[in-house]
């Protein structure tokens, strides 16, 4: 096993040619009041490593630069496509009138799907959904959760489940689990 300290962890920025060549996937990370600046860091990190077009930062959730950000992202966020929007509900509207390319047969709907990641009585297991690209993976304010309003015009709710005696895991890790679960069907 390869073993990396903080200086092979944070790489070059990558050239304008670099950022060309990335395939970016239909994948839209929207978060909702999340206000850990920490996670909000990792969550650029964990949309670079997922190649997401673009993250929305919603409501409370602090924008760049910001030093904790800056740290926890590895400084992704320079290259990660992020935009600021009031509420989660307006970067979904945003999304859904979005021209999308037409369907592939295999892979793509032509519409946004939005999947929010919360624990909630109509929520099913993240790994028994039948995720369509594009799509948008709501996540939530870390006490609070994703708001009542994106919960009731989302496709899909989805939450994972938990064996110990904790019932949540941090919102970047949920976020995470979601996200290589989505990837993971389209790759």
């Amino acid at each position: 096993m390869i073993k990396l300290g903080a200086r092979e962890l944070r790489t070059r920025e990558p050239s304008e040619e670099d950022l060309k060549k990335i395939k970016k996937n239909p994948l839209y990370i929207i978060l909702d009041n999340v206000l850990d600046t920490y996670n909000i860091g990792s969550i650029f990190r964990l949309a670079d490593a997922v190649g997401a077009k673009k993250i929305f930062l919603c409501g409370s959730t602090e924008t760049p630069p910001n030093h904790r950000i800056k740290k926890a992202s590895v400084d992704t966020w320079k290259w990660v496509d992020w935009e600021y929007a009031p509420t989660a509900l307006e970067a979904i509207a945003k999304l859904k009138t979005f021209p999308f390319a037409k369907a592939s047969a295999d892979r793509q709907n032509s519409k946004l799907k939005v999947y929010a990641v919360e624990q909630y009585q109509k929520s099913v297991s993240y790994n028994k959904v039948d995720y369509q690209l594009p799509c948008a993976v709501v996540v939530g304010h870390e006490t609070d959760g994703v708001s009542k309003e994106v919960l009731e015009m989302a496709d899909e709710i989805v939450e994972i489940p938990m064996f110990g005696v904790n019932k949540s895991l941090n919102v970047m890790v949920s976020c995470g689990v979601v996200l290589f679960e989505i990837a993971r069907k389209f790759k």
